[in-house]
């Protein structure tokens, strides 16, 4: 679901209610670095969930003072992050 290449994380595949925990548990193990970029370009399906994982995992990142940037957001990711109004929390660097 997530691999690594240096600094960057690829997260493929659908990000929803039926695999959040497995998400979650994944980007805890895998972004340690003082600094990620994570690539969504390969999520196939979100719902909802999606927008609270890349919350949390920016949440986590900041409270043990590491930099996560999201990048090559889905449309459909896109627009849930728009109707949720996060677009300032999630913007694509």
């Amino acid at each position: 679901m997530i691999t690594l290449s240096g600094g960057r994380a690829v997260l493929a595949g659908p990000v929803t209610l039926a695999n959040v925990n497995a998400v979650l548990d994944e980007g805890s193990r895998v972004f340690k670095a003082a600094s990620v970029t994570v690539d969504l370009a390969g999520v196939t399906e979100v719902d909802s969930t999606a927008v609270s994982v890349l919350l949390e995992w920016r949440r986590a990142a900041l409270r043990d003072k590491r930099a996560i940037d999201y990048v090559n957001y889905p449309e459909n990711l896109k627009s849930l992050i728009k109707l949720y109004g996060v677009s300032e929390l999630l913007a694509e660097q």
